[in-house]
């Protein structure tokens, strides 16, 4: 299943009343006049604003201040129309687009007539246009995989995660964990961003989430970093989650209210998974430790929100230069051709995987179980 049908209505009034009620009293209190002025003239440090006139920023500061203080989150926004609980809900103009693009991308993907296409995922923080000086490892395996799968007629889409560490004003803003207060309250796409009172603007997750959409198979290459995936990409899961499970219509908790969503999931929610049916593979590697379990996760969160491994061979975590210095890694890579062709051979499994679920001969095992415990 890759989303409902029909929306689900907002509660009565007297179901959201009855819903527990949210915990309160976490967030610290908004930060004064004060405050806020001088967090906010932190970006105007270097001297070359000085020539500036300072009326200029001060005038800008004070339509942020006032944005602020209001809480104006998305100040472009229309009546959401027909096929919303709510039609006369003003919803965010940034959702609308991000939604109507991640629609077209799964219509692509449904077309049997389309070409095959897989996501490549660089999951490293590094890259040579930004203070490590040099490209990752990760990124030369994602070429190896790139031949493989373009000699086997699949058409391939590159996402380098790096570029949250290289580009200027380009972001994935972290989750705030939505859907630990109710599912219904995390919406598909996430509605969370922008957020312009609060200058969380600039996220990239609404073309992440249509190009995860339009693949028909995915393939995560990273390196480990600390036991864990590295940042970029943990970002990347975080905000993925309301893949898998979201509300794809944000009228009908009226935005972010709390207590209306609990309602909702209460009522019974149906948990869709928005990106079902795409097979996937991985090739996770290390220098010391922490492979294997970075692998695992990756792959039980795949496994989780419907996709289909792509065999044995397709989820590969090898050490590189084990325990040598990292001045030397990347000549360690350069020596070892078979962990090279291992990333081939995952990326060639990729593809036959890819062929053989739009061909309807490869499907999930366990489709047909009844989960007696949705979530």
């Amino acid at each position: 299943m890759t989303t409902r049908s029909t929306p689900h209505a907002p509660p009565p009034a007297a179901a959201a009343a009855a819903a527990p009620q949210p915990r309160t009293g976490q967030a610290p209190a908004p930060l004064d006049r004060a405050a806020f002025r001088e967090r906010f003239l932190q970006d105007f440090q270097d001297p070359r604003f000085a020539s500036e006139a300072a009326d200029a920023i001060d005038r800008i500061e004070a339509i942020a201040w006032r944005n602020y203080d209001e809480g104006r989150k998305a100040p472009r926004t229309r009546k959401a129309g027909p096929g919303h609980a709510d039609p006369d809900y003003d919803l965010s103009v940034d959702w609308i687009e991000a939604k109507e693009r991640i629609d077209a991308a799964r219509t692509r993907w449904a077309d049997p007539a389309s070409p095959p296409r897989a996501l490549l995922v660089c999951g490293s923080a590094r890259n040579d246009g930004t203070c490590p000086g040099e490209i990752s490892k990760s990124w030369r395996l994602l070429h190896a995989a790139r031949e493989a799968l373009a000699d086997a007629g699949v058409e391939v889409d590159t996402l380098d995660l790096s570029r949250v560490t290289s580009d200027y004003g380009r972001h994935i803003h972290p989750c705030k964990g939505c859907v630990s207060t109710a599912m219904p309250l995390c919406h598909f796409p996430c509605s969370c961003y922008p957020n312009h009172a609060m200058r969380q603007t600039g996220d990239w997750m609404n073309e992440i989430y249509e190009r995860w959409t339009a693949a028909h198979g995915v393939m995560i290459l990273t390196p480990v970093y600390w036991y864990q995936a590295p940042s970029p990409l943990k970002l990347m899961i975080d905000r993925l989650v309301c893949t898998d499970g979201g509300n794809p219509d944000p009228t009908s908790t009226h935005g972010k209210k709390a207590a209306e969503a609990k309602a909702l999931e209460l009522a019974g929610w149906d948990y869709p998974k928005h990106l079902a049916g795409r097979a996937y593979a991985l090739a996770v590697h290390g220098d010391v430790a922490g492979i294997e379990s970075t692998r695992r996760g990756l792959s039980d969160w795949l496994d989780w929100m419907g996709l289909i491994d792509a065999g044995p061979a397709a989820r590969l975590d090898r050490y590189i230069g084990y325990y040598e210095s990292y001045a030397d890694s990347h000549a360690a890579l350069d020596r070892d051709t078979a962990v090279q062709d291992e990333v081939r051979g995952a990326a060639q499994a990729l593809a036959v995987a890819i062929t053989a679920l739009r061909a309807g001969r490869l499907v999930q095992p366990d489709a047909g179980v009844r989960r007696p415990r949705p979530k």
